[in-house]
């Protein structure tokens, strides 16, 4: 393997260990679309923000603030040191620590892993965004200050806190993804080592962005929910959206709140609530007319499928699973079924099961299951015609890769819309590129992180969503729909659209499977799907 040319000079101090590529070198996207030439590709940071806070390549996502003395320094380094010697511990690596070590201690440095990393290719190939740069950081730390192995196993590197803090961000310019870990010969997963780095830094050194943590678990717990929303802020906004919903559907909505002994306890990922009030909207609709007997909870934290903790840090994981159990016990529901969520979908339905046993291990079920199986069921009847516009479908990571949801998303819209009018994503499936806003990317904004995200990490699942439309005028009067059943993915796209300034030129609108599950139904009076409201 090529040693990559920053590897020691990430301990450099002062400056950066690599400059961010010109923009003219990276894969342009197709026109009219590029902003590269108007605009800087990523906004300069401050002086004030180069001294106080740990810089990488002229971004900072974390926030990392530079310690004030040399003895805070070593701390912080021997607290990552202690970090990283736990990871490798079977009390407290609980959850990863098999696919942890196999990840650590057979990479075969083939580099088979870059060229199915979305932002190491539109870095224009950056050898600080290759999969295998910052798990090599991390093995040779790993080699020689833990298990205290020969540096010649691995190759030596300066361990220093610019090397901690660095690699810190580093672990935030990781999507988590996993499409590394697929097309990797052997299974090691470079995204599971970026997460434990994250880990570390959380769990051991108090180090974590402020939109996951502070922001994120810690305002769920306390509260009920990341958005701020109390059990009562929460139950007024269904109670709007029933009737909203009531009113562009024809139908009576009422959402059902904690009733014991229902079938289904339903959990939504709360920005659906507060920013895309047509999906649970649309939820509601189609559970009343398949006649199912389902709930909603108002206990804090169960009606906000989010749990960030499943990015950054074990504990605020299983804090917020239990949580999610618990209300559903109390309800004695038969299962939990998921709303379209991509992460919520991982942490409860499959890490979870490292922490819900006995009577917490409540039936958890994807949304998307269910919706496919009401589809298939004959109970509604579908006019495809009411979706007669170009519709693509983005498939999300935690959903598709990681879980093997792929057919029931598309059973649906083989039920709700023309065939001729669907656009197969290349790739697609288990294959398909991440949004660029996931493990929490989407709603991370600090210092010019968002220029980075959209010019980035979010570049290749925009030339995605042009090239699928690529057949069809792009003018407002022409709408095309990019269904993406996950609200991190909605907000990423939302974002990264308006960003490109398509919103307006293009006529490409987003928003979710259900909705389109809605806008065919006979009995709902047509055009549930607004454009000027979308």
């Amino acid at each position: 393997m090529k040693q990559p040319d920053g590897l020691k000079d990430i301990a450099r101090r002062p400056g950066q260990p690599l400059a961010l590529v010109a923009p003219n070198d990276q894969t342009p996207l197709p026109p009219p679309f590029d902003r590269v030439d108007e605009d800087p590709p990523i906004r300069p940071l401050s002086e004030t923000a180069r001294s106080a806070y740990a810089v990488l390549d002229d971004t900072i996502a974390v926030n990392i603030e530079r310690p004030k003395t040399e003895d805070e320094e070593q701390a912080l380094v021997e607290a990552f040191l202690s970090g990283l010697a736990k990871l490798f511990s079977v009390p407290d690596n609980w959850t990863f620590l098999q696919p942890l070590e196999m990840s650590m201690e057979h990479c075969a440095r083939c580099q088979t892993c870059s060229e199915a990393c979305h932002i190491f290719e539109e870095s224009g190939g950056n050898e600080l965004y290759r999969p295998t740069f910052r798990s090599e950081i991390l093995r040779r730390i790993y080699f020689k200050y833990v298990k205290k192995a020969s540096p010649l196993v691995h190759g030596d590197i300066d361990l220093n806190w610019e090397t901690v803090a660095r690699l810190i961000e580093l672990a935030y310019r990781c999507n988590l993804c996993r499409r590394c870990a697929q097309t990797c010969p052997i299974g090691v997963d470079n995204a599971l080592l970026s997460r434990e780095i994250r880990k570390i830094a959380s769990q051991e050194m108090g180090i974590a962005p402020r939109e996951l943590h502070r922001d994120g678990s810690v305002l769920q717990l306390a509260v009920g929910s990341s958005t701020g929303m109390t059990p009562l802020v929460v139950k007024d906004n269904i109670e709007f959206i029933d009737e909203d919903t009531a009113e562009r559907t024809g139908l009576a909505i009422k959402t059902p709140w904690d009733v014991v002994g229902a079938d289904i306890l339903l959990i939504h990922n709360a920005g659906e609530i507060m920013s895309w009030p047509e999906n649970p909207g649309a939820f509601a609709t189609v559970f009343t007319a398949a006649g199912l007997s389902w709930t909603m909870s108002s206990e804090i934290t169960a009606y906000d499928a989010i749990n960030y903790g499943v990015w950054y840090d074990d504990i605020q994981f299983a804090r917020v699973a239990v949580h999610h159990a618990a209300a559903a016990r109390r309800l004695g529901v038969r299962k939990i079924v998921l709303g379209e969520c991509g992460h919520a979908h991982k942490a409860l339905t499959v890490i979870a099961d490292k922490v819900l046993t006995g009577d917490l291990n409540i039936p958890r079920e994807s949304g998307l299951v269910l919706l496919r199986d009401i589809v298939r069921s004959g109970k509604i009847a579908f006019d495809t015609s009411r979706n007669d516009f170009p519709v693509t479908l983005h498939d999300p990571c935690n959903m598709v890769r990681l879980m093997g949801l792929v057919s029931p998303q598309r059973e649906i819209i083989d039920a709700v819309v023309p065939e001729a009018r669907f656009r197969e994503m290349a790739p697609h499936g288990v294959d398909n590129y991440c949004c660029g806003g996931g493990s929490g990317f989407a709603i991370m904004s600090g210092h010019n992180f968002a220029d980075w995200r959209h010019h980035v990490s979010g570049r290749r699942k925009f030339r995605q969503i042009l090239e699928a439309f690529a057949d069809e005028p792009m003018t407002q009067d022409h709408p095309k729909y990019v269904c993406a059943p996950c609200s991190n993915c909605k907000g990423q796209i939302r974002d990264i659209i308006t960003y490109y300034d398509a919103w307006e030129k293009a006529g490409i609108y987003y928003g979710g499977l259900v909705e389109l599950v809605v806008n065919a139904m006979v009995d709902a009076k047509p055009g549930f799907i607004d454009w000027e409201w979308h």
